[in-house]
């Protein structure tokens, strides 16, 4: 159903819980975001395009999408690698239209990105810039999380494409939002399972890794 505009998808939503450190991953609900931007920093640039994707134990239960104006032209370089331009981007909302809605559908959920500095940076500058607070999320980066399980010789790098083909991922990221979010998800599934082979649980025994549970910008 849509939340707004015809832009903002939300599918099966669910009720959730905070998730403590002792509660098993697979009961977790997770919400994997994805950006696409009209640049590299939040400074200079802005969000184009918002996807995620509501999941525990490796199931889908809701999906979130949005188009977002972002006030500026989309840069050549962001046009070819999106397909996103000015004309497509010409009726979607402004991002403080489409950020409550966000907000709402990741509430109590842990947040998952790939590259999780990136989105956050972007996240948490675009809520300030429309007087909105921040969340203090608890964020998994499942670049660290690939870092620290993937064997470099079977792997060659943590790129999402790289990770999805590797681990069969349902979605392929294409640098759109929905479908790199889609493609993230799956990855977290896979790392999941490769945690539950080390004996790795909960959320609690991930926070000792290295760059893998974040800080949240306002937390």
């Amino acid at each position: 159903m849509s939340e707004g505009t015809s832009n903002v998808i939300v599918v099966s939503p669910t009720v959730t819980v905070p998730a403590p450190c002792d509660v098993p991953l697979a009961d977790i609900e997770f919400v994997v975001v994805d950006l696409e931007t009209t640049g590299w920093s939040p400074g200079e640039a802005a969000i184009a395009e918002i996807g995620a994707v509501r999941v525990r134990d490796g199931i889908r239960r809701g999906e979130f999408a949005s188009l977002v104006n972002p006030g500026t032209s989309v840069p050549e370089t962001i046009k070819e690698l999106t397909g996103i331009s000015d004309w497509l981007l010409a009726a979607a909302p402004r991002v403080a239209a489409v950020l409550p809605s966000l907000l709402r559908f990741a509430d109590g959920c842990v947040l998952v990105a790939h590259n999780a500095p990136f989105d956050l940076g972007f996240l948490a500058a675009a809520c300030d810039q429309c007087g909105l607070a921040w969340p203090a999320f608890t964020v998994l980066d499942t670049v660290g999380l690939a870092r620290q399980l993937v064997d470099p010789e079977q792997v060659p790098d943590c790129k999402l494409g790289t990770l999805a083909t590797f681990f069969g991922a349902r979605t392929p990221p294409t640098h759109r939002a929905l479908a790199d979010a889609r493609a993230t998800a799956d990855v977290l599934a896979s790392l999941i399972a490769l945690l539950a082979r080390q004996g790795v649980r909960t959320l609690g025994e991930l926070r000792t890794w290295p760059d893998v549970i974040l800080t949240s910008p306002a937390a």
